[in-house]
């Protein structure tokens, strides 16, 4: 298939779209492609509309772009529709954040066990949901063959709320998995076959071996007996791939926890800023503490800053390669400009994959039709795969009991749990989820805390119902 249209919803997303967009540019085999730019922030689209054109002129690409208002326009005779945009933004997430902890809910009421990270709200974002049905009715009734790939947190629960409700091809993507390099790293290997398994943010080494066949599970073993947790310094608040805390999840569930994984444990590693700091390292205690978040924040603004300093430099008649920040940005403005390197994201190797049968492998979350045993047939599990056409052959995956059991289970009762309060709208459910939450201290507690908070998420939920 030739000229395909892909369309980008929440495209403002300077730093995940211009990674697209590079993927774009540097694979041939896509020339042709039109892409379809969306976002409620107009400064912010205008903004990735000139830094493509810039790329695309960098690699001498065939590729063009268009910007729209609408999800209407954005999924009308699209090949591909990704869906990055987070309804309400970052704002969002702080209001609801801090209601919360007013009423005694240290980071949110969303902070529960196995479900930590910051922007992967499920409790208070019917907002969200309510976009992600939205995209996917919208394909559904004006491209109905189109591929919906799903990028916005919460994945776990996006993927399986469309997924049962609307009859699209969906499959939604994390790159949470490349983490397993970081742990091949640790033991000093550079060849090795590696497989996952799990859930979104829930995500385990289920296969971990050396070019011979070699189980690297011992030299993990054998490299854990060394570890010292009190000299684990992490370069950043991301920094906790092997962070005390994943190091005890291993002992306890018997196989390697991948990625935003460490990050969803129990309360046992996140009561309080210095549980935090004690699990995931000092200064900041993890990407979700109070310190941790706000440091991640400041490195969003910061990088919306940086970009809109690209824009004005390059329209003032610079040229990218000479664009020069003295930050990471410097990386990742390299990362985009190498001809041979691709982002990482896989969305783009994977549409290759499905339009020119270029046989790929994915880690992707597709809903599980018993894909992995003994875990709800109705869920979206992450996976990998093998992608030829639209060809797509699960490989097949085991879990220990431990992790089944004891995390796998109650992360996916929560997720239901969740899509049923939303669905039905009666925050009695959410209610009896913080009635069982370790920070509820009375049931007057939790009833003044959704008096406030839920009008708040309702009339956001209905602003997005309402858009075009």
């Amino acid at each position: 298939m030739k000229n395909l249209k892909i369309g980008i919803i929440g495209a403002g997303s300077a730093v995940f779209s211009i990674r697209i967009i590079s993927d774009l540019c540097k694979i041939q085999e896509l020339s042709g492609t039109h892409v379809v730019l969306m976002d409620v922030d107009k400064k912010r689209l205008e903004n990735v509309l000139i830094l493509a054109k810039e790329l695309t002129n960098f690699f001498n690409a065939r590729i063009t772009f268009s910007t729209v208002e609408t999800i209407k326009e954005t999924v009308e005779g699209a090949d591909f529709v990704i869906n990055t945009a987070m309804a309400g933004g970052h704002n969002y997430l702080e209001l609801v954040r801090a209601i919360g902890e007013k009423y005694g809910y240290y980071r949110g009421v969303d902070a529960q066990n196995f479900n930590f990270v910051s922007d992967y709200l499920n409790l208070t974002n019917w907002n969200q949901f309510a976009l992600f049905l939205k995209i996917a009715k919208t394909i559904e009734r004006l491209s109905p063959n189109a591929w919906y790939l799903q990028a916005a947190n919460p994945v776990f629960e996006g993927t399986t709320l469309v997924s049962n409700e609307v009859g699209i091809k969906m499959v939604g993507f994390c790159h949470g998995h490349h983490a397993v390099e970081t742990i091949a790293q640790t033991i000093g290997e550079k060849q090795y076959e590696w497989q996952v398994g799990g859930v979104n943010h829930g995500i385990w080494l289920t296969k971990f071996v050396d070019k011979d066949g070699k189980d690297l599970y011992q030299k993990l073993n054998e490299h854990m007996k060394k570890v010292q947790y009190e000299e684990f310094k992490p370069s950043d608040p991301f920094d906790d791939q092997l962070s005390p805390v994943a190091w005890e999840m291993y002992k306890f569930y018997g196989l390697f926890p991948v990625g935003d994984t460490v990050r969803n444990s129990t309360w046992k590693y996140h009561r309080d800023l210095q549980t935090k700091i004690k699990w995931y390292g000092a200064p900041w205690g993890g990407a979700d503490s109070e310190i941790g978040w706000k440091w991640y924040v400041e490195q969003l603004n910061g990088a919306v800053h940086m970009i809109d300093t690209f824009v004005k430099l390059v329209t003032g008649g610079q040229k990218l390669t000479a664009l020069k920040t003295g930050t990471p940005l410097d990386e990742y403005l390299d990362e985009i400009l190498s001809e041979e390197k691709l982002s990482g994201e896989q969305h783009v190797p994977f549409i290759n994959s499905v339009v020119n049968k270029k046989c790929d492998r994915f880690v992707v979350n597709v809903l599980n039709k018993g894909k992995i045993k003994d875990l709800d047939y109705d869920i979206a599990v992450e996976i990998c795969a093998n992608v030829c056409g639209e060809n797509i052959e699960f490989e097949e995956t085991k879990l220990s009991e431990r992790v089944v059991n004891w995390y796998l289970k109650p992360r996916i009762l929560l997720a239901k749990q969740a899509l049923e309060a939303f669905k039905t709208q009666d925050v009695k459910l959410i209610a009896d989820i913080l009635e069982r939450d370790p920070r509820t201290k009375s049931s007057e507690q939790i009833e003044k805390l959704i008096g406030e908070l839920y009008p708040v998420v309702i009339s956001k939920m209905k602003e997005i119902e309402s858009q075009q």
